[in-house]
């Protein structure tokens, strides 16, 4: 999915509600939904691009959504991001409703993107890039001037964090692979408190080890506590990081399951199903009884 304008550049307009550095002691307990879908809804026209879309989006988990093209993907993100409104429906963040207007309102309440075509400014450094549009500064006014020892130490750390180490943060963002670029984004998000992340997959194509760096990040952002999406067409990849998948047909739910529901064969037999996806679940929970909702 292509972005809106400046899609890098995350957070340079609010401060998150909370230290991300040090943490939040009042940030909810893994397993705690953080934002819900319910019955979410957006049309286009007389064709509903998402038709009554149900999801709870957890603390310290990873939600892998996962779809063939057409299914409604691209459009979630949108309404998760704040480029797009939903029409029918309810969006609830921490149990209150709210109604995303802009990419902006949706950073100040902490819902990053990690957007498909990742964009950065690619003769400017890595730090720059981290800190574009909120660069940290030092000292008093009129003295005040820009810290760029703490800004290169900062995003070496912040990198370090999401599993890129032996970066050097004065080269040009050009310089990054696709790979790194996402991580970047990711150490973005976590350094300026999000805690919700949606990754859009790459459509440039990614190495095997560009992937596990991205899947690295990926975890690493769940075991500091967000509440990640990961949109993807892999189920293997999505397989190894996920903790739920919500599996799209058509703009609808075609299947809400947990590890414990189904393995990666299952998980590619499903997505590949088609218009089969939710007779297929159904069945598999029926055959399963004890299998979580």
């Amino acid at each position: 999915m292509s972005q809106p304008p400046l899609p890098f550049a995350e957070f340079p307009d609010e401060r998150p509600a909370h230290d991300a550095v040090t943490g939040d002691p009042t940030a909810p307990p893994a397993g705690t939904p953080v934002l819900e879908l319910r019955a979410l809804t957006r049309r286009f026209g007389s064709v509903a691009a998402l038709n009554r879309v149900s999801a709870s989006l957890r603390a310290g988990e990873v939600t892998c959504v996962l779809g063939e093209n057409g299914a409604g993907k691209s459009t979630l993100v949108a309404v998760l991001a704040g480029v797009q409104r939903h029409d029918e429906g309810e969006l609830l963040l921490d149990g209150s409703p709210v109604r995303l207007r802009s990419p902006a309102q949706a950073r100040s309440r902490g819902i990053a993107t990690v957007w498909q075509d990742l964009a950065v400014a690619p003769l400017m450094s890595v730090w720059r890039n981290f800190f574009l549009g909120c660069e940290p500064t030092r000292g008093v006014w009129p003295l005040r001037r820009l810290d760029r020892e703490g800004a290169r130490e900062t995003t070496v750390r912040a990198m370090a964090r999401v599993g890129v180490v032996g970066i050097d943060p004065d080269q040009p963002a050009s310089a990054l692979a696709v790979g790194e670029r996402h991580s970047l984004a990711i150490a973005r998000a976590l350094h300026f408190g999000a805690r919700v992340l949606v990754v859009d997959e790459s459509s440039a194509p990614l190495t095997v080890s560009q992937h596990a760096l991205v899947l690295s990040s990926v975890s690493a952002a769940r075991d500091q506590g967000l509440a990640v999406v990961l949109v993807t067409h892999n189920t293997q990849y999505a397989h190894l990081v996920g903790d739920r998948f919500l599996l799209l047909a058509g703009g609808a739910v075609a299947g809400n399951l947990t590890r414990d529901d189904v393995d990666v064969d299952d998980l590619t037999r499903l997505v590949s199903g088609g218009g089969d996806l939710a007779v297929l679940t159904e069945t598999l929970r029926a055959a399963h009884p004890d299998l979580r909702r």
